[in-house]
């Protein structure tokens, strides 16, 4: 139990630092476009445009959906932490 418990810990702690690479990183212009960047937002995109489509950019430039699915996925983690446990 305690190793399905740390993969599910470790898998949203990942996830949780790939978005917050992909906020920073959106806003440094010579990282947009490196593979790295590519990487990240290959794989954080699909799930960051679930809050994209119900809440726009403010003012066409400041994107809430990364704190958002912050939120959100921390509140999974907890949900299933508390079925789990």
């Amino acid at each position: 139990m305690f190793y399905i418990i740390y993969v599910i810990r470790l898998v949203f702690t990942v996830y949780t630092l790939m978005i917050v690479i992909r906020m920073f990183g959106s806003w440094i212009s010579s990282l947009q476009y490196s593979k790295f960047m590519y990487f990240i937002a290959h794989y954080t995109d699909p799930y960051l445009n679930i809050f994209r489509r119900f809440i726009p950019p403010i003012g066409g430039v400041l994107d809430l959906s990364p704190l958002i699915g912050l939120f959100v996925l921390q509140m999974l983690q907890k949900l299933i932490f508390m079925l789990i446990l």
